[in-house]
């Protein structure tokens, strides 16, 4: 039996087919937009998307498409799974085609992509009501080996949501908790925001271990990367988010705990914890730089975590020196085009209208 929510899934990578096709399987009405021709006519010409792993099936879509508009109209939840350095430009797309009473999922937000969302629906004029919300991480551990087809490796066990304003909180969890019971309520976006694992493990890990990426080795992200000395680096790296949390009035968990948390894996160090983790077996490390793990997790997570710090006040060294290490490394301007406050339309706001704005939305 069909369920009522309408879900409209935006991006056909890994976890949005993951996504779309486990939500079809659990009854639900799915369409899924995506950029890439390839990918929608594959999905249109099977009808749906073969899933298997954790959870294995073939889930129908009602259709896939490369019209925003389309993939829309009609539809209840609006789920952005995409890398968060499209968000803007999704949103963007988005402005003009949503409609009030209309939930926007961002999952995950990285940092601060449910107040990005906002930012940019607000230059785009857009005058629909919808509530905005965020996942401080992705469902899964997944991956999809061609289009039509995701393998889900792992499914998390616990995950925050929050919602800009923080008052459609209630609402916008009763439809996610209907899908993955496991997803509870976050204090504010804030929460979920700094809640972001990627931004730690990510970054510092590959910059350390570039000579490996660029050499003719083939080798295991988790389990030769993060090493004793490299593992110890990020967990005290990962004080600094801990205590620009506790700035704002939130308190998450450090790193290491969140490993417990989310994947039930119990270790004494950070290095322990990821090699134990069963989600992670087998994932191979990068063989560019230029991949997810710096060119999006620097400007979409170190960034706005550095940038939040200055809004209070608070260093954040070992980010910094990350962020800049990257960003020469790669050529890039991270700390210029990231989610700076300038970028998010913070510039102005003190921490008091900033978390008075995180709680009303205006």
């Amino acid at each position: 039996m069909k369920k009522k929510i309408k879900w409209a899934i935006i991006g056909g990578g890994n976890g949005g087919q993951s996504i779309a096709g486990h939500l079809s399987l659990m009854g639900y009405a799915v369409r899924l937009f995506d950029i890439f021709e390839e990918t929608v006519d594959a999905i249109n010409a099977q009808g749906g998307i073969h899933v298997s792993g954790a959870v294995s099936g073939f889930g129908k879509v009602d259709f896939a498409t490369t019209e925003m508009a389309e993939a829309l109209s009609g539809a209840d939840v609006v789920m952005i799974v995409a890398p968060a350095t499209a968000h803007r430009a999704i949103a963007k797309n988005c402005a003009p085609c949503l409609n009030d009473g209309q939930v926007v999922i961002v999952h995950p937000g990285a940092t601060c992509g449910a107040v990005e969302f906002h930012h940019i629906l607000k230059q785009a004029a857009c005058r629909a009501d919808v509530a905005i919300a965020e996942t401080n991480s992705l469902i899964y551990a997944c991956r999809s080996p061609r289009p039509g087809h995701a393998n889900i490796i792992g499914i998390k066990k616990h995950l925050t949501l929050a919602t800009l304003p923080t008052v459609e909180n209630p609402r916008v969890l009763s439809i996610m908790q209907d899908a993955f019971p496991q997803i509870v309520g976050g204090k504010n976006v804030m929460e979920t925001s700094l809640g972001n694992a990627n931004a730690i493990v990510h970054p510092a890990p590959s910059l350390l271990n570039t000579s490996m990426i660029e050499s003719a080795h083939e080798w295991l992200y988790y389990t030769e990367g993060m090493t004793p000395s490299i593992g110890a680096f990020v967990e005290k790296l990962d004080r600094e988010r801990v205590q620009l949390a506790a700035s704002f009035g939130i308190e998450i968990v450090p790193i290491r705990e969140w490993y417990r948390v989310a994947y039930g894996v119990d270790a004494d160090t950070l290095t322990e914890a990821v090699r134990k983790n069963p989600a992670y077996e087998g994932i191979k490390g990068q063989k560019n730089l230029k991949t997810r793990y710096l060119m999006e997790d620097i400007p979409t997570g170190l960034v706005p975590m550095i940038a939040l710090g200055k809004m209070q006040g608070i260093d954040m060294p070992r980010m910094a020196v990350v962020a800049e290490l990257g960003q020469y490394l790669l050529n890039e301007d991270f700390l210029v085009t990231g989610r700076t406050l300038e970028n998010l339309g913070l510039q102005h706001m003190t921490p008091a209208a900033f978390m008075d704005f995180i709680e009303t939305g205006h």
